[in-house]
């Protein structure tokens, strides 16, 4: 049985999670690089995160595993994932981590030693700075013991100001790796980031944080993760973040358009329909039965985005310069941008 770490006051439960592995790598994901989630689930519980639909996956594994008894396994496993996610947090136990990194990253090095560097991505599903970090430090634990390897492409996504902490740890970890940290932030606007993600910190303190780390020296950027068709990816709005970024010392930006999972849209749409309503329908008709957006949309937002973080004097975007077709008016006619 996984044993109860804490319960906070508003129920939140956090598990202890002795994992037998914790670096994932690209066959098993289809995300392209090797990747390291610290905790299962998020305190944050952003509307739109895509980390939802996996996260009763996750869940079943643990129970099939034998870790949960029956009425902590329906616990866990609530309808659609969407209490649970931000509700039962599985934090991986440190020496189980430790004894799973030994294992996992020989696999990478032999890797690495036949087809170069690749990168390993430390929260690509949840966030590794989310509130129960600063107790019980499994993404510390995880970059004490990359000062052990040599020669890794590292990344790493947060929206929380907790990174700051191992600024330190961070800068010594880019004296024997090429470290990336991707701070994220959809919008400039409080009042975005309330309506949808209303537990993460506000955009003056991710920026800070970012400024932060690169007077730290650590290679600090900005990801706007994901871009929302028809509310933040107008000009007006993506040129105010990237410049207040630019500020901050940001050395890279790059966008990622909305997918809207399953269990994302239970969440994401109610507060497209209330806030939003003139773009309920167009949101429909996009994704239909699907998950990404039309594809024109994501090859001219894409462009746009590059345009203005051009602009604004962000020269890189950490993405492959593959060709770009040319962008359809249509931002653009499905999810025209708000009033500039």
């Amino acid at each position: 049985m996984l044993p109860v770490l804490a319960e906070r006051v508003r129920g939140t439960k956090f598990l202890e999670h002795p994992v037998r592995t914790i670096v994932n790598p690209p066959e098993s994901t289809g995300m392209g690089f090797w990747s390291v989630n610290p905790y299962v689930g998020c305190e944050l519980g952003c509307t739109y995160c895509y980390a939802r639909y996996a996260h009763r996956y996750a869940a079943e594994r643990v129970r099939d595993a034998g870790a949960l008894a029956d009425g902590a396994s329906r616990d866990l496993l609530t309808p659609a994932g969407l209490e649970a996610f931000e509700h039962r947090i599985l934090v991986k136990s440190h020496r189980a981590v430790l004894a799973a990194l030994d294992r996992d990253l020989a696999r990478v090095r032999r890797r690495v030693a036949s087809d170069g560097p690749q990168m390993l991505l430390i929260g690509s599903a949840t966030d590794p700075y989310q509130p129960a970090e600063r107790q019980y430090q499994v993404t510390r634990t995880i970059l004490r013991r990359l000062l052990d390897e040599r020669g890794l492409r590292i990344g790493l996504i947060t929206k929380s100001p907790l990174v700051v902490r191992d600024a330190a740890l961070l800068a010594r970890l880019s004296r024997h790796h090429a470290i990336s940290v991707y701070v994220s932030l959809t919008s400039a606007d409080v009042r975005i980031i309330k309506l949808f993600e209303a537990r993460s910190a506000m955009p003056h303190a991710r920026l800070r944080a970012l400024e932060r780390l690169t007077e730290a020296g650590v290679r600090t950027g900005l990801i706007v993760a994901p871009i929302l068709p028809g509310i933040t990816d107008g000009t007006r709005q993506l040129r105010q973040l990237l410049r207040a970024a630019k500020r901050a010392g940001a050395q890279f930006a790059r966008p990622e358009p909305l997918r809207l999972y399953p269990d994302t849209r239970r969440r994401f749409l109610p507060i497209v329909v209330r806030h939003f309503p003139e773009l309920a329908a167009r949101y429909r008709a996009a994704f239909g039965d699907g998950w990404n957006v039309p594809e024109a949309y994501a090859t001219a937002v894409r462009k746009r985005f590059r345009r203005i973080a051009k602009q604004c004097g962000i020269a890189g975007t950490d993405e492959d310069d593959a060709p770009v077709v040319p962008a359809v008016p249509a931002q653009l006619s499905l999810f025209a941008p708000r009033p500039a």
